[in-house]
């Protein structure tokens, strides 16, 4: 096993795996979790090494790595996911398994990792769940807070992973780093998962047990605001979760009510009656859904072209294809429809003079055919911004062309 301090890790031709250990102040227990990793490379017989990924500690952690034998490199930006990010980078095995260096997990029982990476999984995550979690482990706090993260992720991105978080993974070292992870905090765990599952990774669970950090100051993680950065990157990650399912659930609402209003007020149970105001009140939730998916088209345009997210499969039908032309289109005949809705209630206003008008059915036609109008300027609006998303994307065709030698369609055909 490699001995020493920090280089770039640019010799990998006689290293199988990297045992990786992210550590910030790990002293009571860096040496420990290095014992247990190089007893597991000794037993396996495996070509191996022990990598520290020093966040800065303050503690003599990084010396105590040095003398136990593994190699240390330093990472000046702080972070949980920085850490990683670089030492996954600096490992010399083209497969790594990291986990904390707090003596929470057991690098001398990494028997179910391996084969796995061997068969060509890119991905092996611990579950916690099915492994055991030690008395004192986690707090039911962390736990109830791990189960419901881990039940979003599989809602959201359609990932079959009981324990989102588990701190200990396999990772093939060139496909992880070609998803551009760009966490720096404890969300990496989060966007790891989640963009290797939107690329359609290979991934595996094994059973694994997380016992009690041997450490006795707090730990780094903070419940609440990890919590949130968890959650709002799943969120980021999903448009249609965050934008296109409430938004067709509003414009669905608002919709429906203005067809059951339109006719005339509806009566329920008790005399509650629902007429004009709610009538109105229906036309702003049909607009606000509208314009709440429009940030779900243009969001996810913006992922794909941007290389955030991958081109979607299940939805890459007419929508996904949408140019600024079509959408103008649509925008146009939607408009029609409102302008022949006002063109009617003035008209109705005309024959009393334009004076006080007391029908129902005008103001109901009125509010629609303002909210049509107003929907068909969104739509239009919403067409051009795709189409100045479709920019780079066209930009970058065209500069691929110039470097082959293909005319555009702008150009002179040679002869």
């Amino acid at each position: 096993m490699p001995v020493g301090a920090a280089d770039n890790g640019e010799q990998r031709d006689d290293v199988d795996l990297t045992i990786l250990m992210p550590c910030l102040n790990e002293a009571e227990t860096i040496e420990t979790c290095i014992a247990k990793a190089a007893s597991f490379l000794a037993r396996t017989g495996l070509r191996g090494e022990v990598l520290i990924a020093d966040n800065g500690s303050t503690d003599g952690s990084q010396a105590l790595a040095c003398a136990k034998g593994a190699r240390v490199i330093p990472v000046s930006q702080r972070g949980y996911g920085a850490a990683l990010r670089a030492g996954i980078r600096a490992a010399r095995g083209s497969c790594v398994i990291f986990g904390d260096a707090d003596d929470s997990y057991d690098f001398s029982q990494l028997d179910a990792f391996w084969p796995k990476l061997c068969a060509g999984h890119d991905l092996v995550i611990g579950n916690r769940f099915r492994g055991g979690i030690a008395p004192g482990a986690m707090s039911l706090l962390h736990l109830l807070g791990n189960h419901v993260l881990s039940f979003v992720g599989r809602l959201f991105f359609s990932a079959t992973i009981g324990d989102f978080h588990c701190g200990l993974r396999g990772v093939n070292r060139d496909r992880i780093i070609a998803l551009g992870l760009h966490s720096t905090g404890m969300e990496y765990a989060s966007e790891m998962v989640i963009r290797a599952a939107l690329r359609h990774y290979r991934i595996a669970e094994v059973p694994t047990r997380l016992g009690k950090a041997g450490r006795g100051r707090p730990p780094h993680l903070n419940t609440w605001r990890d919590g949130w950065r968890h959650l709002r990157l799943m969120l980021l990650l999903s448009p249609r979760w965050l934008f296109v399912y409430p938004g067709l659930l509003l414009a669905l609402l608002g919709a429906s009510a203005i067809v059951a209003l339109l006719p005339g007020p509806v009566t329920i149970a008790h005399g509650l009656t629902f007429d004009i105001r709610t009538f109105l009140v229906a036309g702003a939730t049909l607009l606000l859904g509208l314009q709440t998916m429009s940030f779900g088209i243009l969001v996810r345009r913006f992922a794909v072209t941007y290389g955030i997210l991958p081109e979607p499969v299940r939805f890459s039908g007419p929508l996904a294809a949408l140019t600024v032309e079509q959408g103008l289109v649509v925008a146009g005949l939607v408009a029609l429809g409102g302008l022949g809705g006002l063109a009617w209630s003035l008209a109705k206003w005309g024959i009393v003079g334009f004076g006080t008008l007391d029908d129902p059915l005008v103001t109901r036609v009125l509010i629609l055919s303002l909210t049509t109008l107003v929907s068909a300027v969104q739509l239009a609006f919403t067409s051009f911004l795709l189409g100045v998303l479709e920019l780079p994307a066209q930009r970058e065709i065209g500069l691929t062309n110039d470097a082959a030698g293909i005319p555009d369609g702008n150009s002179p055909l040679p002869g």
